[in-house]
């Protein structure tokens, strides 16, 4: 069997009306984003892969958010954001085999956390990866230091750990 991928997205907001115009995402609908998400989320991701969702995984009811975790392939693991409030048991239900209330490291090098780090230098011994801030310009995608998963800076697929950390590299040279 092929080692497992790792793959990151934060911000998907399954069954959250407003976002789509709040963060002039391009869907019609709700159940249009929900199917998008699905479907690039599923192109991407193998049924062994690893996907870290970086908050904000979904905004609707406890069903909702089982129907929609079970159709996702992968093993998923939640960094709980600002907008999950189902209960642990709801998400475990949904697929997921962890549910963090904390930030978490990767390759001991990479600090994968809903809410960005700020007043990261150039130099700091560690780089975060991060969710929360959407579309909003105040922050960049990646950085030597920093990168952001939220679903709008990523085609709303989830990215492989692997190019985010080729992008990062870039970024120093």
């Amino acid at each position: 069997m092929n080692e497992p991928k790792i793959f990151l997205i934060g911000d998907c907001h399954f069954g959250h009306r407003n976002i789509i115009k709040y963060c002039n995402r391009p869907f019609d609908s709700v159940e249009e984003m929900t199917k998008g998400l699905i479907k690039n989320w599923n192109s991407v991701v193998s049924k062994n892969d690893i996907v870290y969702v970086v908050g904000d995984f979904a905004l609707c009811g406890k069903q909702k958010i089982i129907e929609i975790g079970k159709r996702l392939n992968g093993r998923k693991r939640l960094i709980l954001g600002n907008h999950d409030g189902a209960s642990i048991a709801t998400y475990r239900e949904a697929g997921f085999e962890f549910v963090y209330n904390h930030s978490i490291v990767l390759d001991d090098f990479y600090i994968v956390s809903h809410i960005p780090m700020v007043g990261i230098s150039t130099n700091a011994p560690f780089a975060n990866i991060f969710a929360h801030v959407h579309d909003d310009p105040t922050y960049k995608d990646c950085s030597c230091r920093s990168f952001c998963v939220s679903a709008e800076r990523i085609n709303y697929t989830p990215i492989w750990f692997e190019d985010i950390k080729a992008l990062i590299k870039a970024q120093e040279d």
